[in-house]
């Protein structure tokens, strides 16, 4: 069965910096776009990162210059390497791979930012 699995997440200081991982099974990697999401509590699911299968990327306003998605399709993970947090990123972040006719999610690893 198709399975994300994220992980990198936990507690950080304002500045700091994570690296998260996402790791895919059960789908032809290549064949994805895949996504990072995030949702903080009380707020809807938002895109914080974007990446087709041909290496376009997009973000979210909010981490742009921050943020980088990148995918290694040998190893079938994308990850999303988070520089200079900020309590505001504080959120789960969910991994989703997506096609023309599949959409995939993963669990959500918690990212907290604080002092």
């Amino acid at each position: 069965q198709v399975q994300l699995v994220e992980s990198g997440g936990g507690l950080v200081q304002p500045g700091g910096s994570l690296r998260l991982s996402c790791a895919a099974s059960g789908i032809t990697f290549y064949y994805y776009s895949m996504g990072w999401y995030r949702q903080a509590p009380d707020k809807q699911r938002e895109l914080v990162a974007g990446l087709t299968r041909s290496g376009n990327t997009n973000y979210a306003d909010s981490v742009k210059g921050r943020f980088a998605i990148s995918r290694d399709d040998a190893k079938n993970t994308v990850y999303l390497q988070m520089n200079s947090l900020k309590p505001e990123d504080t959120a789960v972040y969910y991994c989703n791979a997506k096609a023309i006719t599949a959409d995939y999610w993963g669990q959500g690893t918690q990212v907290t930012v604080s002092s």
